[in-house]
């Protein structure tokens, strides 16, 4: 589990093919990986992967092909990933809960600044956009993000100056795409009023 709060941002420096999938390479940057042990995990852009080797700031990661194909992010060296460790018990939840299973891609339609702040407007896909809620949260490339308006697909939020220098969010255009990880909550929102409606029937 994570809390959606980056903790640094590290850039991708190499693609290792294996054989069904990649082996990734991070240069972890300033997070401190005094604490990690080979299996544990770290979100990289919202994307929950096991480390399988440490060596000095590198941090190794084998992804599957299945992975890779409903990401995005993981693919290009040079791309500037959001770390994120995972969640200990006595650690403040800043954010929300957050999983690192990424629910699918959305792709920006606007990122401007408005005032000091900027606004990002997102369009989900379709199946998702049923769970993004005005004033609910959402995860977007492994940041916890409040919604402040949603229009059919479409949702915008608004960003501080502060998560914009520290994430990997200031490099959005119209046309990136980023990793979608909807609220938990209303994942079982969604399944308890399925299963009273099957339950029904």
């Amino acid at each position: 589990m994570f809390s959606g709060i980056v903790a640094a941002c590290g850039r991708l420096v190499a693609i290792d093919p294996q054989l069904d999938g990649v082996r990734l390479s991070i240069d972890t940057a300033g997070l401190d990986l005094g604490d990690v042990a080979i299996g544990d995990s770290i979100a990289n852009s919202g994307v929950c992967l096991t480390v399988i080797e440490i060596d000095g700031a590198i941090a190794r990661f084998d992804v599957s092909r299945e992975t890779l194909n409903c990401t995005t992010g993981l693919n290009e060296i040079g791309n500037e990933v959001n770390l994120e460790k995972a969640l200990r018990l006595a650690d403040r939840l800043g954010g929300h809960l957050v999983t690192g299973h990424v629910d699918g891609v959305g792709e920006v339609l606007r990122f401007l600044p408005v005032g000091e702040s900027h606004e990002l407007v997102i369009r989900a896909p379709r199946a998702l956009a049923g769970y993004i809620a005005r004033k609910g949260s959402i995860t977007v490339n492994g940041v916890s993000l409040t919604v402040n308006r949603v229009e059919g697909t479409d949702f915008s939020i608004n960003l501080i100056p502060h998560t914009v220098a520290v994430t990997n969010l200031k490099q959005l255009e119209a046309g990136s795409l980023v990793n979608l990880e909807i609220d938990l909550i209303a994942r079982y929102v969604e399944r308890m009023q399925a299963w009273r409606e099957e339950s029904a029937q």
